[in-house]
């Protein structure tokens, strides 16, 4: 195939070559005027750098000599870095930068070279004062410009072309030091001796604490590609974060952290990074999350994340492998109109033994050793818009194919269908040892429990409990939304199943792995129907708090009204059901001659009508035995005068997951860099001042005798 030959006269390409050369020659003299001019032009560049560092940011910045080293390399020394008023925050001996020229053009600066010989950067916490404050204020905005809204996507876009443009094609650092002084209370100093990126593969070697251990960062980086894949590690030991261990009273290390990012591009109007994070050996220790290390052998997350103008979410399409098991993740945070919380977690059916034998070791220390087969398959769905958070929408549902429990673990989970003895536990200490069974004179039947009793603990604290399978997701879903509307933890979801087997199978430590391990049990009992319901609910009458000291149905109608479980009225029924959830200030809801003070009488009624619609006890008008209710005479003597007024707060017995507390109250490293001025939503408000005007040793000294009396009461008691 032949092209048409085009014939172009003459005179149009001598035109053509003029314009050509006319162009090449002016671009020549400007790069010519430019190369000569660049001295002045960089001094001038100096200045205008250094006085915007000392209005804008408050820094004194001094360079001590700056020129050119080629074409688009610079060479700086004998820089410093002073916040006004603050210690000194970087120097550096010796520096040459150079730029891509191509990308600069288009406004880009891209380093294609950085060599560094000796520097510092030192950041110093004191008190609530920092060499890093110039970063985290904000600059004053004009208040009569508008405000434009952010688009997510290409805001993340744009942050991470400047962090990739700043990786250069090569570099060489030599004894740079970093170190961090909070408040004297934790030190740490990060030496790196050597760092190099050569034809894009990153070698460094970094000394920390001195000789305390030698940590590298290696791997390969392709910026220009939007790629890199990296690995932290240490020389013959584990890489350890001894600033958490300071500071945080927790234990943080792991063998090797890698890093990888495949691509960053737009799909369609959305920003997505793909790439991913894994772990080896990875242990955590802290009292709020277990009593023990919790170790993961091995993790790894392959996650998308999508970037949208008002969302960030990671998309189902990721998933996260514990050894041999995997689930797919979905989690999405919408910014406005409203603030919108997304998560869906989906564990496809696998082999059942396979998931347990993945969860970290340390984590369920009751189910070590437990062999089971079959299959399982897990769902979880969970949406909250803050706008309208009663709609909150939640279900979670682990749904067994054949599962069968063919060992037992540390701990055997029928041991309550047979007489056991049972250990409560205060503040993590044992009180006494109780047998639950008939050996015990305060062990009661279920039979031999009035019916009062029953039904009004059944509707007060699990109405549904002889048709759930340990769990009601609507008082779950309920729990989220009263709590995001307090700002705080006031309500839980926890059945009679949970509360028996918290008290029962595991340690009353409120940490966060407990409180996991408390759910898979009762999913365990529950689900494979190792225990019945009546067995249950004898056993957790048997063993409920009921009092300072008190427990079981059988101890606590004997201690309040000198009779049997099966001889309580209605009214005193619904009473102890009202104590229950708080049981230490049972007798503080007596008047002295030993009726019930008033402000219960509602409540009576409340639950009263409950249960006479539900045919439980009959209709009454008059209180549901409100009335009928009085403290046995021996106790009477040890009530307060009804003129006093206590500060229940003081006896709060909830039981909410645990908040993640600092050592000392003093702001953190972690708190200064990435926020920390808002309260955490679960921790619980502080005690309100007692209306009294008795001061707080007075009304301590004063409980400590009533409970001094209270106990001498229960030894004579025995003796009689």
């Amino acid at each position: 195939m032949h092209l048409p030959k085009i014939n172009i006269p003459k005179k149009y390409l001598k035109i053509g070559a003029w314009v050509i050369g006319t162009i090449l020659l002016l671009f020549t003299i400007l790069a010519t005027i430019a190369y000569n001019k660049r001295e002045s032009l960089l001094k001038k560049m100096i200045a205008k750098v250094i006085d915007k560092a000392d209005k804008s940011y408050g820094l004194e910045l001094k360079i001590g000599e700056a020129g050119f080293s080629g074409l688009s390399t610079v060479n700086m020394k004998n820089i410093s870095v002073v916040p006004k008023d603050r210690d000194t925050l970087s120097t550096i001996n010796d520096i040459t930068v150079g730029v891509k020229l191509f990308p600069l053009i288009f406004g880009d600066v891209k380093l294609s070279q950085v060599i560094l010989n000796t520097g510092r950067i030192n950041i110093v916490f004191k008190d609530s004062l920092s060499n890093l404050d110039f970063i985290l204020k904000r600059k004053k905005k004009d208040s009569t410009t508008t405000k434009s809204k952010v688009d997510l996507g290409e805001l993340a876009h744009n942050l991470l072309n400047q962090f990739l443009y700043k990786i250069p094609d090569n570099m060489e650092i030599k004894e740079l030091m970093l170190k961090i002084n909070d408040n004297d209370t934790a030190k740490l100093s990060f030496l790196t001796t050597t760092a190099t990126i050569d034809g894009g593969d990153l070698n460094s070697t970094i000394l920390v604490n001195e000789t305390a251990a030698v940590w590298h960062l290696n791997g390969h980086v392709n910026p220009g590609k939007k790629q890199l894949d990296v690995k932290l590690f240490a020389e013959g030991k584990q890489v350890e974060l001894p600033y958490l261990n300071n500071k945080l009273r927790a234990k943080f290390s792991f063998d090797t952290v890698r890093t990888e990012m495949k691509s960053a591009e737009y799909q369609g109007d959305d920003f997505m990074i793909a790439g991913s994070w894994s772990v080896s050996n990875l242990l955590i220790n802290h009292p709020k999350i277990a009593s023990n290390d919790i170790v993961v052998p091995e993790a790894m997350i392959d996650a998308n994340m999508l970037i949208g103008s008002n969302y960030i979410a990671l998309d189902s399409s990721s998933t996260v492998l514990l050894k041999n098991a995997f689930i797919h993740p979905y989690l999405k945070y919408t910014l406005s109109p409203n603030k919108i919380y997304e998560v869906k977690l989906h564990a496809p059916e696998q082999n059942a033994q396979d998931m347990l034998s993945s969860f970290p070791q340390g984590l369920f220390e009751s189910l070590e050793g437990l062999k089971v087969s079959g299959k399982v398959t897990y769902d979880l769905s969970f949406h909250l818009d803050t706008s309208i958070p009663d709609s909150v929408k939640f279900n979670s549902a682990l749904t067994p194919n054949n599962f069968k429990i063919l060992k037992w673990g540390k701990t055997n989970l029928q041991k309550i269908n047979k007489d056991f003895i049972y250990t409560p536990y205060e503040r993590g200490k044992p009180m006494r040892d109780i047998v639950i069974g008939p050996s015990n004179p305060n062990f009661t039947p279920l039979s031999e429990v009035s019916s009062n009793f029953k039904n009004a603990i059944l509707t007060s604290e699990d109405p549904s409990f002889f048709t759930h399978k340990g769990f009601v997701q609507e008082s779950i879903r309920k729990s989220f939304a009263v709590n995001f509307k307090e700002s705080k933890f006031v309500r839980g979801g926890s059945t009679i199943s949970m509360q028996l087997v918290k008290n029962v199978f595991l340690s009353r430590q409120k940490t966060l792995a407990r409180k996991a391990e408390e759910i898979l049990i009762v999913w365990l009992i529950e689900n494979n129907n190792l225990i019945t319901k009546n067995r249950m609910l004898e056993v957790y009458f048997n063993i409920i708090e009921m009092g300072q000291n008190v427990y079981g149905i059988g101890e606590a109608t004997r201690h309040y009204f000198g009779k049997s479980p099966a001889e309580l009225n209605i009214g005193e029924g619904i009473f102890l059901a009202n104590i229950v959830p708080r049981p230490k200030i049972a007798l503080y809801k007596f008047r002295g001659d030993g009726g019930l003070k008033d402000y219960l009488y509602p409540y009576f009624k409340y639950i009263g009508n409950i249960m006479a619609k539900r045919g439980l006890t009959s209709p009454d008008t008059s209180g549901y035995g409100f009335y009928n209710v009085h403290l046995r005479e021996g106790l009477r003597q040890y009530l307060l005068p009804d003129s006093t007024t206590i500060d229940t707060n003081a006896f709060d017995n909830d039981d909410p997951l645990p908040v993640i507390e600092t050592q000392d109250e003093s702001k953190t490293l972690f708190d200064r860099l990435f926020g920390g001025q808002k309260k955490d939503t679960l921790v619980k408000p502080q005690l309100k001042m007692d209306t009294l005007p008795k001061t707080r040793k007075e009304i301590r000294q004063q409980q400590r005798e009533e409970r001094r009396k209270q106990k001498e009461q229960e030894k004579n008691q025995e003796k009689q």
